[in-house]
């Protein structure tokens, strides 16, 4: 029962409504990452007992400049399916973000003690976090929604492609453009990124019996590594489609129309198995709302697409934006 429920989640979350190509070209590419939703869900059950849940991707074009509406919900529900399956969490997030991942955890009745400010370079962080208190016993380490840097020379294997594949890459993702975090425009965006993402390639070192999840909808975040360069390029419809790939891979990549969805039915799939899930109930189309109105006008938060501070997510008008949470609750047996 659950590997067929949570198989309808994937279907439900796999809709492409940014239009940009990982999902909807699947027919031609292939399916990217199936499976794996069921795959992460099904470890979390099983051997989840402390999971950090990053998240936060500013946008500094927005008006104002802040935090995006995809990525904090999703978390937020995460994190609280988590604490309600007695498995401690924390949420961590950049200055930028701060205060709309905090405004989202009020809106969760998340404890803002669990939330976690990094710092910009966050190297020395990191190996602090991996040696002390809650990151030293970590099981799981989760991305959702957090740009990472893009392909370089070393991650393409450049020595080993032939000369039209290494004149390909090149030219469209020029060394200049080697490591860096982009947004969807193809802009730079390393001075808000940060150098977080390097969580993810040292977790072995420090916690070598944590996995990874990463969740993402564009192609930029943590976990599209996963994926070879050549395979999401060819899938991207943008002009600057080559340098917005992200390197960084995960053990488990979770992708959805937005990250939010993607957050959601791993939160679903989760409470499936364990066969808990009354936990979900709360978090219904009306509080969802409410919190991303909440968000919008207290954190603040613009939608990623637009730049305009209103409750929506990716251009999503939320009527259309909450239509997969519905359809999943709707299996579930839980009121819309």
């Amino acid at each position: 029962m659950p590997d067929k429920t949570i198989a309808r989640f994937e279907k439900i979350i796999h809709r492409d409504p940014a239009q940009r190509g990982l999902i909807s070209s699947e027919s031609n590419c292939g399916p990217l990452f199936s499976g794996h939703l069921a795959a992460a869900a099904s470890h979390l059950a099983s051997h989840a007992h402390s999971v950090a849940i990053l998240t936060g991707f500013y946008v500094p074009h927005g008006q104002p400049p802040a935090a995006e509406t995809d990525g904090p919900p999703g978390a937020l529900v995460l994190a609280q399916t988590l604490e309600r399956l007695g498995i401690p969490t924390q949420i961590l997030t950049d200055r930028f973000c701060q205060d709309a991942v905090l405004t989202t955890a009020q809106s969760h009745r998340y404890p803002i003690s669990n939330v976690v400010t990094f710092p910009d370079n966050a190297s020395e962080w990191i190996e602090s976090y991996f040696q002390n208190g809650f990151g030293k016993s970590l099981s799981h380490l989760i991305s959702v929604e957090r740009a990472g840097p893009s392909h370089s020379g070393d991650s393409v294997q450049i020595g080993t492609l032939s000369s039209e594949l290494r004149k390909e890459f090149l030219t469209q993702c020029p060394q200049q453009s080697w490591n860096r975090c982009h947004n969807m425009r193809g802009d730079v965006i390393d001075q808000y990124a940060g150098t977080i993402h390097s969580m993810f390639e040292v977790l072995p070192q420090f916690c070598p019996h944590a996995v990874s999840i990463g969740i993402g909808d564009g192609g930029n975040e943590i976990g599209m590594g996963n994926a070879p360069w050549f395979d999401l390029h060819a899938r991207l419809p943008m002009k600057h489609r080559g340098k917005i790939p992200c390197r960084i891979a995960t053990d488990w990549t979770i992708i959805g129309g937005t990250s939010n969805w993607g957050a959601l039915a791993l939160s679903a799939a989760l409470a499936a198995i364990r066969q808990q899930v009354a936990i979900l109930g709360d978090f219904d189309t009306d509080q969802q709302q409410a919190a991303l109105k909440h968000l919008v006008s207290s954190g603040p938060a613009v939608d990623g697409i637009t730049g305009q501070q209103q409750p929506t997510v990716d251009g999503l008008p939320f009527t259309t934006y909450i239509q997969p949470w519905q359809a999943i609750r709707k299996i579930l047996g839980l009121s819309e």
